[in-house]
């Protein structure tokens, strides 16, 4: 199976194509920014299918980050793998940020929980946290620092990810068990999208925006109303 993944909701505009028979990423490209997602990205879809060699009529379906994370950024990615999934008629699926951070730890660590943390702002992150193999312990979701720390029973050691790990880690309180772990990555890798995006299937992985909490700017007309 050959995937096209695609990540821009966070601090990075990154494609991929993964290739499942031969257990490996092809070709990828990783570009680190905050704002400009919308210019960077179809060139830089266009040069990883170059190196790949794989023409879009060749791929098996389009994997995309759907959030949480920057409104604007993770729009870009839906807005152009549904693009490219009509252009080329394949199916296009969708995962969130978070899963994407805490894969490769449960790839390849089944002992310790992960806490996978994105920065939200305002002393709030979006997360979720789950056991060493993956199963859900606390669903996605916005929450103050503290409520996020809490999650984690306090004799329990997690791995924090995410591009808000440090900050958990810096107020992690003295009296509870220390992170087993603390990777504090700006954004997820392109190439666990990938994988993530093989193992789903379409009917039940939307690309559809995951928010989790209504955006910042508020439409004027919406405002007047209030």
């Amino acid at each position: 199976m050959l995937i096209l993944a695609i990540d821009t909701a966070l601090d990075a505009c990154s494609a991929g194509v993964l290739d499942t028979r031969a257990a490996r990423i092809i070709a990828h490209e990783s570009l680190a920014m905050r704002r400009g997602h919308a210019e960077a990205l179809m060139p830089l879809v266009s040069r990883v299918m170059k190196v790949s060699g794989v023409g879009f009529a060749d791929l098996a379906r389009i994997a995309v980050t759907t959030g949480p994370g920057s409104f604007t950024g993770l729009r870009v990615g839906l807005s152009a793998a549904r693009g490219i999934g009509l252009a080329a008629q394949k199916p296009v699926v969708g995962l969130t940020t978070l899963a994407a951070y805490t894969a490769p730890k449960v790839a390849v660590d089944s002992d310790s929980p992960v806490l996978a943390a994105i920065d939200a702002r305002h002393g709030q992150v979006y997360f979720q946290f789950v056991d060493g193999e993956g199963a859900m312990l606390v669903a996605p979701r916005i929450a103050p620092l503290a409520e996020a720390i809490a999650a984690a029973p306090p004799d329990v050691a997690p791995c924090l990810v995410g591009n808000a790990a440090a900050v958990l880690a810096e107020r992690w309180p003295a009296d509870r068990t220390p992170p087993a772990t603390v990777e504090a990555e700006p954004a997820p890798d392109v190439a666990w999208v990938a994988w993530l995006g093989a193992a789903v299937r379409p009917e039940t992985a939307p690309p559809r925006p995951t928010y989790l909490r209504a955006p910042d700017a508020v439409p004027r007309a919406t405002r007047a109303a209030s």
